[in-house]
This record gives C-alpha cells, structure tokens and sequence, in this order.
C-alpha cells in the first residue's frame, strides 16, 4: 500500500465521481454514474484459476482483469448451492436472513435487491443474462428478477429437446444476449448481471477447450467460460465502456471434485465449494493489481458498490463494504456457512463458522480444523469441551444462522447417496431415464426407505406411463416422509391416470394441507371434483387458484366448466367472454364457449365459436 493512495482514492471519489457526493446529510447528483457489470461465474473454485495459483490452466481474462483490479485472494461464499449462493451476492445477506435456502423458495419482497436499489436510488438502467435455468424467475428463482428491467429467462416451451437452450446456455450465447441488450440501450447509467453457467456438471466443454483439456473436463468448461468473459470485456472495450466502469467477478460457490466424497457440491461446507475468486475492478484503474488477503465474504460485495456508489445502504445487511480494503485495512473477516440442502433429501442441514485460523462445522458428528496446519480440512480436533470450538460455537449462535441441533442422519454418512441421486438427477434432465433408474435403484440398495429415491423413480414411471408403478413408489416414498407435498401431488397425477379420482382426491388435499399455495395442486383438485360429479367443490379449487395466480387461464377455464355443470350457464358464459378478447388464439376457450351459448339456447353464436376453435387449431397445426 502506498502512502498516496488513501487521499488519491478519496479524491477520486470525490471528483470523478463513483456516484454522489453528500453533502450537509442531502444526496447530491453528479453526471459521471459509471456503469456496474457484474459477472458470476457458477462453481468455480478459486484453486481453479490461474491467477489463484493454479498453473495448470489458462484463464488470460480473469488474470488481465486481476491486474487491472483488486483480487481478494481468500473470499468465501456462505452457501454451496446456485440459487442461495446468488441471492447472498445480489442482496448482501446470508442465505438464513434471506430465506432462499433451496430452489424454487420464492426471495421475499422486503429484502431489496442489488437491481432495485441501484434502479430505484440511482436511475440506472437494468438487465440480468442467465445461464441456466436454474435462475429462472419464472420458475426455480422467483423473486430474483425484482428490479431488473429485463431479466432473460428460458422459454416455457423449449423448442429442442437438446439441453442447450432448454436447461443450459454456453457462455458464447450469454454474453451475446447481453451484448445485443447493450448496443440497444447505449446510455448509462446501466446495471448487468451476467451468470456464466459453464463450469457447473456435467462438464461438456465445446472444442478446442473439450481437447485442451481432455482429461481435466471441468478446467476445460472454466476454461471456455473465461473465453467468454474475455469477449464480454472486449465488448466493452470497444465500446469505450470500460476503463470508467465498475466490475466485479465472482464464483458463486465451488466443487467438490472428490474431496471429502462429494463429487459436487450442496451438501457440504469445506473450502473446496466455498472458497471462490472474486475480482473488481474500479473506475479509471483505481488500485489496479491489488491483492487483498484477509478473509472476505460474498456478503460485502454489494455494500461494497452501494458505498463506491454514495448510496444509502439498506437497513437490513449481513456483509459490510469492502473499501476499508482498497486504503490498507488488513484485518480478517468472519465467514459463515450454510447449507441447508441435505435438508431436502432428509438428512441434517450445516452450519460452519471459518476465521483465518480455524473453521467449525456444526453437525451431527461436529467437525473442528486448524487450517494453517491443516488446509484440507482432513484432521478433524473437535471433541466436546474444546475451547476454539466453544469460541467458534458462541459467535455462530449469535449470528443469523444459529441452528437447533438436528437427529437427523449426518450428510457425511450420507454422501454416496448424494452422489447417485445427483447423477440421477443428471441423466433425467438428459433424458436418459434408464441411467436415471440405475443410479437410484443403487441408492435404494444403500437406503431402501431413501424418499428422494423412491419419489424420483416414481417420476421416471410417471413420465413412461407406467402410472401403478407410479403410485405405488410415491406412495412408498411418502410414508418415510408424510410431509412432502409434491410427493402427494405427483402420486394425485398418477391416480388421475389410473381413473383412480378418490385416491387422487386424498393424494392434492393430503398435498394442500401441507402447502395451500399451489396453484397447480388446486387446479387438478378442481378437475377430479369435476370427474367426482361435485361441481360446487370444482368452482371453490378453481377459485382459489384464480387468488393465487389471476392471470391463470386453466383457472378461468375450470371455473367455467364447474359453474356449467351445475346449470350456471349464463354465468359461465360471462366468464368467457372476455377471455376470447385477451386469449383470442385459445381453441379450447372458443370450445367452452360454443358449449355455454348452446346452453343459453343460442345455436347461431355456438357454430361462430365451434368454427373458430377449428380455425384456430389447423393454424396452430400449420
């Protein structure tokens, strides 16, 4: 650290202007906003990149941007899965204050995200380019696009079957899709977020990189994404958007590789899915080539770019901002960890807490390790009494991610487990239900009881048609864990295709009970209830679902149906007659339709619907 760059950084601020000055408690408005571009990158382990030590792979982009910005060179993410690792970085809190603990847990909407704050403090322009649909927000994300003024989501209907496009996108397409949105909002000042999906599994990197690194496959896919980091950066080079821009890469969490047994990552809390590379360069080359050691968090990146920004911070953080660092700071800072994921499969969920010197893992089997004698995290010293893990424990209790001691199974003991079902899980996004089946029929060997394994089958079954096989694995699977909603949905599907409507009645109330707000669980409801001759029962399930979600065709739809069926006609018809106006290109509404005018004694009007439903279905044939 050189003694001139605290006043010159203070004056750039200042005077270049990284956002406002304040002034007498009033927030002053400056023209200079640089542009913030953020670039995650999915499990990407810090050891992994060359900057970081390892000379095994090239990674030029992630080097160059080192040297033109500050690498922290120990930052720790809080938690080892996609969906809560990016909620921390885009809201600053740990994944127990934010509650995105598993995918699909809608972000809540009193915490602010990264979009809103800088969309709604500042003006900037916003956009997020995703790489996997994992962090749809239509679906497995919900929430994370608040703020965003256009968030790239996957198509609902993929065209191709082919992963590509449908559950993953290659970094190439990503940073295209970003570019493109750039070129056609060329005014500042602009938030992007770009997610590189590349070096998650399966590892499929394209040539030359599949070549390259032939035998080392997940180096090759990091590879590849630092390539399209490189012309992302390019991009905005040529663009002259660059030098007065802030940016910030970072891994979301890491991969186990083996270690400790875990092929993957989300079940356990080592350094090998946690500790990941996080980069930012400031305006104007501002501490260009700074390597920061101590000890950060994902927590602080976004108070970090709120205080270069002169924003006010959100009332509600679990990280502090990073500049302290950038004017000599060298003190370490205490990272959490956190998975809750073994939860989903019913094991105990982790908790850890790491210091430079010392990490503690609570557990079922507490983990204790001394990290400068012991990086790997091999040599286990914890025993009941010992005065680092006391210290330790005390302050994780005080933390936000205090944890009730579980008698649930360890994931250590569990882990092989983990590995089969993640490998099945794989082959059936894929489309290979046969590995699919192999894999969890070889976790039934392991745990006959193992509800994921059973419920998983049951999908597989579901899927081929075999609906009794079905039904009888969901069934088996939820008498280990009565509580899983979607294991009494997807057995309700099943009897549905048996003709089974009283079991499937059981199955979606049984499922309701756990989980009211499932709009896909009362939509089937009210079809059995229809099957069941209770068409009064049917309008209340289709109502519902039109609370839940409003713009709900199929809820628009069933209620019709259920109010023809017990006479209402007239009533059925007011409901479906503005439907024809906004969903003009909907067969199935003219076909009801043509039924309630036949019911009100209008045949004319039924043959105009009738007509149109067959005009509109060879359309959509052609």
């Amino acid at each position: 650290m050189t003694g001139g760059f605290r006043p010159f950084l203070h004056g750039f601020i200042l005077t270049l202007v990284l956002a406002s000055a304040i002034a007498g408690g009033q927030r002053r408005q400056t023209p200079l906003r640089p542009d913030v571009f953020l670039i995650t990158i999915d499990t990407l382990r810090a050891d992994h990149v060359h900057c970081y030590g390892d000379r095994n792979i090239q990674t030029p982009a992630l080097d160059a941007l080192a040297k033109d910005g500050i690498r922290f060179a120990h930052a720790f993410t809080p938690s080892p899965i996609t969906n809560s690792s990016h909620t921390t970085i885009l809201s600053g809190l740990l994944p127990s204050s934010h509650g995105v603990t598993d995918f699909a847990i809608p972000l809540a909407a009193d915490h602010a995200t990264w979009a809103q704050l800088l969309k709604d403090g500042d003006g900037y322009h916003t956009a997020a380019f995703i790489g996997a649909v994992i962090l749809d927000s239509k679906s497995l994300a919900p929430g994370l696009d608040r703020g965003f003024d256009y968030y790239d989501n996957f198509p609902e209907r993929p065209s191709s079957a082919s992963r590509w496009g449908r559950v993953e996108r290659r970094g190439m397409d990503v940073v295209g899709r970003a570019e493109h949105w750039l070129d056609s909002h060329p005014s500042g000042p602009r938030f992007v977020w770009v997610h590189l999906y590349d070096p998650h599994d399966p590892y499929d990197p394209p040539p030359p990189y599949s070549q390259i690194y032939k035998d080392r496959l997940y180096d090759g896919e990091i590879a590849y994404a630092d390539s399209a980091l490189a012309n992302f950066l390019d991009y905005l080079k040529r663009r002259s958007w660059y030098r007065n821009a802030i940016v910030v890469v970072v891994g979301d969490h890491g991969e186990g590789l083996g270690e400790h047994g875990e092929n993957t990552h989300g079940i356990f809390l080592y350094d090998a899915t946690t500790h990941v590379p996080l980069i930012a360069k400031l305006p104007q080359g501002t501490g260009a080539g700074k390597i920061v050691d101590a000890q950060v968090r994902t927590t602080d990146i976004l108070p970090t770019v709120l205080d270069l920004l002169g924003m006010a911070m959100p009332a509600k953080l679990d990280g502090k901002s990073l500049t302290p660092y950038f004017l000599g700071d060298t003190s370490d800072r205490v990272a959490i960890g956190e998975t809750d994921y073994p939860a989903r499969f019913g094991w105990a969920p982790l908790r850890s807490i790491r210091t430079q010197d010392f990490k503690l893992i609570e557990a079922p089997h507490a983990e204790l390790y001394d990290l400068q004698k012991d990086p790997s995290e091999l040599d286990n010293l914890y025993a009941p009494g010992n005065p680092v893990a006391g210290k330790l424990d005390a302050i994780l209790a005080d933390s936000p991610s205090k944890m009730r001691p579980s008698a649930l199974p360890d994931p250590k003991d569990k882990i092989q487990e983990a590995n089969l079902l993640h490998t099945a899980m794989l082959a059936s996004e894929d489309n290979r239900p046969d590995d699919a089946r192999a894999a969890l029929e070889e976790v039934l060997k392991l745990d006959p009881k193992s509800s994921t394994a059973l419920r998983s089958l049951g999908e597989l079954e579901l899927n081929a048609g075999e609906y009794s096989a079905a039904a009888r694995h969901m069934q088996q699977a939820r008498e280990t864990r009565p509580d899983d909603a979607t294991t009494w949905l997807r057995e309700g599907e099943a009897r549905v295709k048996m003709g089974d409507f009283e079991g499937a009645r059981e199955a979606f109330e049984s499922s309701l009970k756990l989980t009211p707000g499932q709009t896909e669980a009362r939509l089937s409801l009210g079809d059995v209830y229809l099957h069941l001759k209770n068409p009064a029962a049917a309008e209340d399930q289709f109502e519902a679902a039109s609370l839940l979600d409003p713009n709900s065709i199929p809820a628009q739809l069933g209620t019709a149906r259920a109010l023809m069926a017990q006479g209402k006609t007239g009533q059925a018809l007011q409901q479906l007659t503005p439907l024809t106006e906004s969903n003009p290109k909907d067969p199935e509404i003219f076909d009801l339709l043509a039924q309630a005018y036949r019911g009100v004694g209008k045949p004319q009007e039924a043959e105009k619907a009738e007509a149109q439903a067959r005009l509109l279905r060879q359309k959509n044939s052609e």
